[in-house]
């Protein structure tokens, strides 16, 4: 028989002191929303997905929508704490005063897939800047996923009156939607929706160590598809992205990119012969590009990197992989894998380290066999369509590790 040790009466003291103090306002004092590490939204291993989406109410009035969606099966939602807060700016220190905690009686809805909570929030006159920040705790292992958003701040228009739900009435958490697929807008001002179309598309973005600029189209196509009513189906058929709006004159709206239905997995061999460009040569890429039969090209391809089935097989998965969490995480206009974070993602990997400033992103990566870091800093720029819209700060210093990770999944000895 085991014999079970209970804790002494100081034991007791010590624990209860311990508990107090780790819930005291002075445990968070030293905590802003500058300083948290916000890897966990980038994590291939992540269990959840938190979001926070500001719909605009009245003047300094919001709904924050905040759905979770679940990504481990059979989530106990006793499992999480949840909590939300307002923030002055990303100075301010996160304490017990400012997060309010959630309860199951606070859930709007839950499905399958999403909690849905949703809360009012008005900001005082005078307060020059306002970021929500949603927080969810793992009570097993103690991870905490962050997510904020901007509410007033110099990088937004300015927020809609209205959303798009999906069929559940969970409003749609991402950027991208399948072509055809139908979303249902809900608001509390006009009757009526704008919609305009952009059939753009978009080339890779260049390597981190070219420093000179990237092209851009001198020109962009914008088709008016006219209007269509609050509370019915809405489809998008074309190619490109939309940008939705309640009043033409003004710059607040809503941006969703159409995709093929099998995104964000890649579709097809001409789409893999695109992708692969990251790892590629130049005169391979071309190669690639102009083969008549592009699957015996990147069987070649693959097997000619690895020269071993198995390892290309496993190369192949891997590679593949990195793009559908770029596609996932980082699609906005662009698809995710073309976009400079989707592009770092996809040949470094998830970050060890990922921190916010309010004009930019920064990614740490622990070297292996060294307590040396690598860097990447993502500059935040304005955008009508996105207030989360970032560039890479392009450098030669980064061509030594990038060259470097690309040797790694051209050996296929990359792995996360």
């Amino acid at each position: 028989m085991i014999r079970q040790k209970f804790p002494s009466k100081i034991t007791l003291f010590i624990g209860l002191v311990v508990i107090l103090f780790s819930h005291s306002p002075s445990a968070y004092s030293q905590q802003t929303l500058e300083q948290l590490n916000q890897a966990l939204r980038y994590s291939r291993y992540s269990r959840i997905a938190p979001k926070v989406i500001p719909v605009l109410e009245s003047d300094r009035t919001f709904i924050l929508k905040m759905p979770v969606e679940k990504i481990e099966e059979n989530i106990d939602f006793g499992v999480y704490n949840f909590s939300y807060g307002i923030l002055s700016s990303f100075q301010e220190p996160i304490t017990a005063q400012n997060m309010i905690n959630l309860v199951e009686e606070d859930l709007v809805r839950e499905t399958n897939f999403h909690y849905y909570f949703e809360k009012k929030v008005t900001i005082p006159e005078g307060q020059e800047m306002a970021f929500a920040l949603f927080r969810a705790t793992d009570t097993r292992q103690g991870d905490e996923y962050y997510y904020h958003a901007d509410l007033i701040s110099p990088f937004v228009f300015g927020y809609s009156d209205f959303w798009a739900y999906y069929g559940d009435d969970i409003p749609f958490d991402q950027n991208f939607i399948v072509k055809n697929d139908a979303l249902v807008f809900k608001g509390s001002g006009p009757v009526s929706l704008h919609n305009f179309h952009y059939p753009a598309n978009f080339d890779p973005p260049l390597p981190p160590m070219e420093i000179r600029p990237a092209s851009v189209p001198r020109e962009v196509t914008v088709d008016y598809k006219g209007d269509f009513l609050l509370n019915t189906p809405k489809r998008f058929p074309e190619d490109g992205y939309f940008f939705i709006q309640s009043d033409t004159n003004s710059t607040k709206g809503m941006m969703l990119r159409t995709v093929h239905d099998a995104f964000p997995k890649v579709r097809d061999y001409d789409e893999m012969a695109e992708m692969v460009v990251y790892i590629s040569t130049r005169k391979e890429h071309e190669s690639l590009q102009a083969a008549e039969d592009k699957k015996i090209a990147l069987d070649q391809y693959w097997i000619g990197l690895t020269k071993d089935e198995e390892t290309a097989k496993k190369l192949i998965s891997e590679y593949f992989k990195q793009i559908e969490f770029a596609n996932i995480l980082f699609t906005d206009f662009k698809e995710g894998w073309k976009t400079d974070r989707g592009m770092v993602y996809t040949v470094m990997g998830p970050p060890n380290e990922v921190s916010f400033k309010l004009n930019g992103e920064i990614w740490s990566y622990l070297s292996a066999n060294s307590n040396s870091k690598i860097t990447f800093t993502f500059a935040r720029v304005k955008n009508i369509l996105t207030p989360n819209y970032y560039i890479l700060n392009r450098s030669r210093s980064l061509q030594p590790e990038w060259f470097k990770s690309i040797t790694l999944w051209r050996s296929g000895q990359m792995d996360f």
